[in-house]
């Protein structure tokens, strides 16, 4: 092979002098680790030297050109590689011929193991006979050599297979010499043959079979580990998703990637930034360049030519950054011809359909056209930013149904607020909802109260059970109902006001076990406009602690101001999502860092890890008419378990998905219709006093004076009643009061006095 060889296309014109630049931007092209530099000896005498792996800590000269003209060593340079490759094709020749060789001594020697055979057939008088019984033997023998791969075959599919399984049994008769030629013959023929066209699947093996039950069936449904959690779930079918275009994606034109990363280093010329393009990579949306600067060259100086680089390129935006791990910096330039990416797609990736993630998103496909699947539990809370047509909505729409497609309401359930009425009604009725929709913000605020209730109730439970997270829980459990042992916990039923002590009793613990609850936020600013404070708190105390309680939270806003992602909610939320902004100080507010604001919209985003890598992913598109065939689906198999009592107020009996463990935590605050009952004491305000702090479920002297609107005195006097009365407890070493007594029990107690 010469350099005449080579492709025309990528190779550079014979007519003018070559030049180390197009040779190393052939190789950069090609993927040859390969570079053409010039060296300085210490006598001051220049050369051309080729490179291998140069930017690499194992990089090093190869091969030395001794020519000091540019044109001659990039000459001897093509034909350097020229040679390598010829002797790489005449190494990989003369294995080869080795290698078919030594099969053909392998089946000499078997066919003379064999021999045996022939006079079989000879006493039959049968010549075609005992060509049969040679070939056989020779087949049974590669047969039994290959047995041992097939070994590792689930027993379960081996005897479900009769007819491969008594292949094999005849393949071994017949090597042990036994008469069973005629029979083995019509083995050998029904093997060749394949599965019968008529239909009949008992011929086909059951690993085959077996992999059909996961993604790989025609419903898309996801491979679980559980089979028992998702009986009675029909997954949703991958054909109500919409198929990939195939005239969407465009051919490589490698001439004119070429050309592109040559004026690139032209436009750095300019600029005085010196540097090679080493590798160039095509994406669905943008196209990558790689440039080595040379040494010395500041990055920051790179980054800041942004905006001049695009409108030298002729293109719309262009985004530098750093390549993590390496020394190249990365220049993202938009493809003329912007390839969609399907949902459908993700899912039937690998990445989506082996994926051992207990809650994946689907996000879309990166720069390189691979796909992005990410795990929620591990993130494990998520924020969301991006401006109007930046694709946030569609892009939320995506991550919702790789939930519904991976996971059954058993194993998930979902709580969406959505207070513009517009983006999340749509899955109002699906099976995995604790509660319908919430487009009210002030309901909003109640359901993330009685999330935190629930994170208590649930970390009650795991520490009766002495595990650590929801995963240990639910393998307690399901241990626990399998031996049919039961938990016994303890509840308080009511409160001796003579001992003043609370009065216990041993209950059985509900062994059920606890789905994942996702809530999905889309406009996060108009909740904290409502209540700032309190959405602040109750997201801080969720982002930090849910995470064990198999709590997650998908929280977006179009918005990304100070005033909306405060510092306490970014601090709790180091997993990010940005789509486009609209200035680097929003972008600056999600990331950290500029470069939101140079993206192309229509979900194009950056995905920052825990951490702080920035990852650039291509979102898929979601039509509305995909989104409402899943929900249709969806409602038409089942009906939702909803709990009516998640948007209701504090001072509601609230319901929980975990076991009720008694005290004050978890179920959350009195039901009304007790807490209007009460016993009177005769006093009105105390009355209201008492009401109060067992409706809120919290108690000081400022909390009472502030809500009833009356001195500090006289509220210290009520507290002061409720603790001489066993409701609340003395004031610790920090001043704070724990609540004694519930409503119900309170009740309960007056009513069996009267």
């Amino acid at each position: 092979m010469t350099t005449s060889d080579l492709d025309h296309r990528n190779a550079p014109d014979k007519f003018d002098v070559m030049t180390a630049d197009e040779f190393n931007l052939w190789c950069a092209l090609n993927g040859k680790p390969y570079r053409l530099a010039r060296h300085v000896w210490p006598d001051g005498r220049a050369e051309w030297d080729v490179e291998v792996d140069p930017g690499k800590a194992e990089g090093m000269v190869c091969y030395g050109t001794g020519r000091e003209d540019e044109a001659v060593a990039a000459a001897a340079a093509f034909a350097f590689i020229a040679g390598v490759e010829w002797a790489e094709a005449a190494t990989r020749a003369r294995m080869e011929d080795e290698i078919l060789a030594g099969e053909e001594a392998d089946d000499d020697y078997e066919g003379e193991e064999d021999m045996p055979a022939a006079p079989l057939a000879a006493n039959e008088d049968d010549a075609d006979l005992a060509a049969v019984d040679e070939t056989d033997a020779d087949d049974d023998a590669g047969e039994v050599e290959a047995e041992g791969g097939l070994e590792a075959v689930d027993d379960d599919a081996e005897d479900a297979d009769g007819t491969a399984s008594g292949a094999f049994d005849e393949s071994a008769d017949a090597v042990d010499g036994a008469p069973v030629l005629e029979v083995d013959a019509e083995a050998e023929i029904a093997a060749e043959a394949g599965p019968a066209d008529d239909g009949d699947e008992e011929a086909a093996p059951a690993a085959w079979d077996e992999a059909d039950d996961g993604y790989g069936n025609e419903n898309g449904a996801a491979a679980d580990d559980d089979e028992d959690g998702a009986e009675g779930y029909d997954y949703p079918p991958l054909a109500l998703l919409g198929e990939p275009d195939s005239h969407d994606k465009t051919p490589e034109d490698e001439q004119k990637l070429a050309d592109n990363a040559r004026t690139l280093e032209t436009v750095l010329k300019n600029f005085r930034v010196r540097g090679e393009i080493m590798e160039v990579k095509v994406g669905p949306v943008v196209t990558l360049y790689e440039l080595e600067p040379v040494p010395g060259t500041k990055s920051a100086t790179i980054i800041n030519l942004a905006d001049d680089i695009a409108r030298s390129m002729s293109a719309v935006t262009a985004r530098i950054a750093v390549v993590p791990g390496r020394s190249v910096i990365g220049i993202e330039l938009p493809n003329e011809t912007r390839e969609t990416v399907y949902l459908r797609e993700i899912m039937d990736s690998d990445a989506f359909q082996t994926g051992e993630h207990k809650l994946p998103l689907a996000l879309g496909k990166d720069i390189g056209g691979k796909p992005t699947v990410v795990d929620l539990a591990r993130m494990p809370h998520l924020l969301i930013a991006g401006t109007t047509g930046s694709g946030k909505s569609v892009g939320i729409n995506g991550m919702i149904l790789s939930l519904l497609y991976h996971l059954p309401p058993e194993k998930c359930r979902l709580i969406m607020v959505d207070p513009k009425m517009l983006e999340l009604s749509v899955y109002d009725g699906i099976p995995h909802l604790l509660t319908p929709v919430v487009t009210d913000p002030k309901k909003a605020v109640q359901a993330l109260k009685w999330a935190v209730r629930e994170m208590e109730s649930r970390y009650k439970a795991m520490a009766t059970l002495g595990v650590r997270n929801i995963e240990g829980y639910n393998a307690r459990v399901a241990e626990l109902v399998e031996k049919g042992e039961r938990v016994m916990r303890q509840v308080q039923v009511g409160f001796d006001r003579d001992r003043r002590e609370p009065i216990y009793e041993e209950q059985p613990m509900d062994l059920r076990p606890l789905p994942y609850i996702v809530i999905v936020v889309d406009e996060m600013a108009d909740l904290m406009l409502v209540a700032g404070k309190e959405i602040e708190a109750a997201i801080q105390r969720l982002a930090q602690m849910a995470r064990a309680a198999g709590i997650h939270l998908i929280m977006a806003t179009q918005r990304p101001s100070v005033d909306v992602i405060t510092g306490t909610i970014k601090a709790n939320f180091p997993t990010r999502i940005s789509f486009m902004v609209t200035s680097k100080i929003d972008s600056r507010t999600i990331l950290g860092e500029a470069g939101a604001e140079q993206l192309l919209g229509q979900g194009d985003m950056l995905y920052m890890k825990a951490g702080g890598r920035i990852t650039r992913v291509h979102g898929p598109f979601v039509a509305d008419s995909e989104v409402e065939k899943v929900v249709r689906y969806l409602k038409d198999r089942g009906e939702p378990e909803y709990l009516h009592t998640v948007t209701e107020e504090d001072g509601m009996e609230a319901e929980s998905l975990a076991p009720d463990m008694g005290g004050n935590g978890g179920g959350g605050g009195a039901g009304a219709g007790v807490l209007e009952n009460l016993p009177s004491s005769g006093d009105d305000l105390y009355d209201q006093a008492l009401a109060l702090v067992l409706r809120e479920q919290k108690v000081s002297v400022s909390f009472i004076q502030r809500h009833l609107q009356i001195g500090y005195n006289r509220s210290a006097r009520l507290v002061e009643r409720m603790e001489n009365e066993g409701v609340v407890s003395p004031a610790n070493h920090v001043g704070k009061r724990e609540i004694l007594v519930s409503a119900a029990s309170l009740y309960g107690q007056a009513t069996a006095e009267d």
